[in-house]
């Protein structure tokens, strides 16, 4: 079985990579787990691609290994595109999961119709043993939601209204969720070249 390491301390975003990966023979770990919670970086990057390549770096720098980083960033019509890449920050570097929920409904009071229009982006790299990066990506289209909905996920999935379900994230399974995710869709992407690096790391 062979390791790979997160580059995240969020064990709800572990889980849910887990679940999408559990047809390889893989353990599924978060930084944090191997005491590397020490490892912080500055999510400086203008695009989503630049702060997941620049996470998945320092993580194999101190670890060697095959790991994963990944860069989500929700985009709104309404708002020109934010909160895009700052969305884990969105009411700011102390903010948590609610308080970027209120702010986001905050400034779509109001608005109505194609305006709420959105959708979710995420980027995931893979770095081998060989320090090859890997990239991929998936978007899922939706809209932000009048009220929260739903007692699963984190983040804004409690807002996000998936197009064509009509149910927000935190109203579906994680094995619901993984099938019309922006994060499950990267990471299915990526299943023939995964299967490549683990054979060449065998």
């Amino acid at each position: 079985m062979f390791r790979i390491v997160i580059s995240t301390g969020n064990e709800n975003k572990v889980r849910e990579i887990s679940d999408v990966l559990k047809e390889f023979d893989v353990d599924v770990v978060s930084k944090d787990s191997l005491g590397l919670n020490h490892i912080n970086i500055e999510e400086d990057g203008h695009t989503l691609e630049e702060n997941a390549i620049k996470k998945a770096r320092e993580l194999w720098k101190n670890t060697g290994g095959i790991v994963i980083a990944d860069d989500t960033g929700l985009f709104v019509n309404y708002l020109k595109g934010d909160p895009g890449v700052h969305s884990s920050r969105y009411a700011g570097d102390q903010a948590n999961d609610i308080d970027n929920n209120n702010l986001l409904l905050k400034n779509m009071k109001n608005v109505e119709g194609k305006e709420r229009k959105a959708f979710f982006k995420t980027v995931i790299v893979i770095i081998d043993r060989n320090e090859k990066i890997h990239l991929s990506e998936g978007i899922c289209c939706g809209q932000i939601g009048l009220e929260p909905k739903g007692d699963y996920g984190f983040g804004y999935d409690s807002l996000f209204v998936v197009d064509g379900i009509g149910r927000t994230f935190a109203q579906m399974s994680n094995e619901e969720k993984n099938k019309y995710s922006h994060r499950g869709k990267a990471l299915r992407k990526l299943g023939k070249i995964f299967s490549e690096i683990l054979y060449e790391t065998h």
